[in-house]
């Protein structure tokens, strides 16, 4: 019978820690990659320690980032996780319920742009949306990170027009590009790591 190293388990037990999950804890793909003795998960814990550590993006605004993310994947486990982590680095109850709302609000502005930029059509591009976002005049976690919450959301779902709309509206509010490629980076790790833990 095939033995699964040592080190292999060591590195799921740290990666669990790292998310405050039981050690008892797992998914059908976590075990898949232990079994197979996989060194993809220490490459998935090594980027998830990088990217939660960004010399462009706060602590706390990593934290609510990923919280961003594991919310527009309705994923439980991380989304109590950097949730918690958010509030350890001195988020808001406020600013923690406007990072939902973002992943929210940007899950339905997704769909419907991905759509008039699918079929790009007159009609349809000069019909109002009709979508309430209220929300983004005076966001609590401030209009430039509103917008960098928004772009992370808006690249996970896949949505060009989006995408390129807020970078463009994050490089006039004087943001940088770093700060925004941090914040993509850290958008595509959480993605990853949604699939191995949920």
């Amino acid at each position: 019978m095939f033995q699964i190293a040592d080190d292999t388990k060591e590195i799921k037990k740290d990666l669990l820690e790292d998310l405050e999950l039981d050690e008892s804890y797992s998914t059908s793909s976590l075990n898949a990659l232990i079994e197979g003795d996989s060194r993809y998960v220490k490459d998935l814990r090594i980027n998830l320690k990088n990217t939660l550590n960004s010399d462009h993006i706060s602590e706390k605004e990593t934290a609510l980032i990923a919280l961003a993310i594991a919310a527009n994947f309705k994923n439980e486990p991380l989304k109590e996780h950097f949730k918690a982590l958010a509030g350890k680095h001195n988020a808001t109850s406020e600013e923690i319920g406007d990072t939902t709302a973002c992943a929210s609000l940007l899950s339905a502005n997704n769909v419907f742009y991905r759509f008039r930029h699918f079929v790009n059509k007159e009609e349809y591009n000069n019909m109002a949306a009709g979508i309430k976002m209220n929300i983004m005049a005076k966001p609590k976690l401030g209009k430039e990170f509103f917008e960098l919450v928004s772009l992370a959301v808006s690249a996970a779902n896949g949505c060009e027009m989006c995408v390129k709309s807020h970078e463009k509206s994050l490089l006039k509010m004087d943001s940088t590009k770093e700060r925004i490629f941090d914040a993509v980076r850290l958008t595509a790790v959480i993605t990853s790591l949604d699939k191995i833990v949920y």
